[in-house]
């Protein structure tokens, strides 16, 4: 087997919209119930095999929301072949932060990543607890191409609606097709979702 090879992602988004959480049902297939906030980044790998003669080191940097570590997100972000930008499906202001991420991450990056955009904490979508409406972040996904999902990263059950399931196709299907975005079915591929050290610093 090849050595393998290097893929840099980063997750993005508000504070406790679940970043952490995804991250780690990831790259260690841990939940916790209760995570301490990220302070600055924490970094966590994960090897993921794409074939049965390529696998690929993830390298998964988990930025903090606070607003106050926003200046530091381009130091996280640089050099990423990906992005996670992550809202709750239960916080509608919690996708108008998002927005404004996939917003700046378009202006620094161009078509130079490829930009995730994915509704955690989908186990409280029953009742009223649902304040963001999938289809229209899919509308809003497809006009700003953008990969499209849903996920709970404390209902993972390794498969096809779960959060490793969802970020591990993500990284396949960046691996083999490259940065556009486009050349990428992605709300096809999503759309069943609808029916570490903290205080780390990036490599440089």
């Amino acid at each position: 087997m090849r050595r393998p090879g290097q893929f840099k992602m980063v997750l993005l988004g508000e504070s406790a919209v679940g970043k952490s959480s995804l991250a780690l049902r990831f790259a260690k297939g841990q939940y916790q119930e209760h995570a301490e906030s990220t302070i600055g980044a924490a970094f966590l790998t994960h090897t993921l095999q794409i074939d049965q003669d390529t696998s690929l080191k993830v390298e998964l940097w988990d930025t903090a929301g606070q607003e106050r570590y926003h200046s530091l997100a381009p130091m996280y972000y640089r050099g990423a072949q990906a992005a996670l930008v992550v809202y709750d499906i239960t916080n509608g202001e919690s996708l108008r932060r998002a927005k404004q991420w996939v917003k700046e991450l378009q202006q620094v990056n161009a078509n130079d990543m490829v930009i995730g955009l994915a509704g955690n904490k989908a186990d409280l979508a029953t009742g009223n607890r649902r304040q963001v409406d999938s289809n229209e972040v899919r509308e809003y996904a497809e006009q700003n191409d953008l990969i499209f999902m849903e996920t709970s990263a404390k209902r993972d059950k390794c498969n096809r609606n779960g959060a490793s399931y969802k970020i591990s196709r993500y990284i396949k299907i960046f691996n083999r097709s490259g940065t556009r975005v486009k050349d990428v079915e992605r709300t096809r591929i999503y759309s069943s979702s609808s029916s570490t050290n903290s205080g780390a610093s990036p490599r440089k």
